[in-house]
């Protein structure tokens, strides 16, 4: 889309007619650290342990490992990992027993 060697217009022209910015062109993804993606390992080895391990529970395990992490950093490992915990949600179209149901 962007050609650098370009003649007649600049990379500032080319981006400006293109409507992005031109920080855009010139950003490269960093990915994550090493750390990160060794967390990402243990939180997915529980994870195939206990699969109702939420964030708190996940946090608390990893500190119980030795691990300084917090909550806000696991649950964004868990986001970006796409896992959800299992467990039971309120069932609250179900009627009480008792009650008279209307027509």
């Amino acid at each position: 889309m962007i050609e650098p060697n370009h003649s007649d217009l600049s990379i500032g022209q080319q981006c400006k007619l293109l409507s992005i910015a031109r920080s855009s062109y010139y950003y490269e993804p960093k990915g994550e650290t090493e750390q990160n993606l060794g967390l990402m390992r243990q939180i997915d080895e529980q994870f195939l342990e206990t699969p109702f391990f939420g964030v708190r529970q996940m946090t608390w395990h990893l500190r119980n490992d030795g691990h300084l992490v917090n909550e806000k950093r696991i649950r964004r490992l868990m986001r970006l990992m796409g896992l959800m915990p299992i467990y039971q949600k309120p069932n609250t179209s179900r009627p009480a027993k008792g009650h008279k149901t209307y027509p």
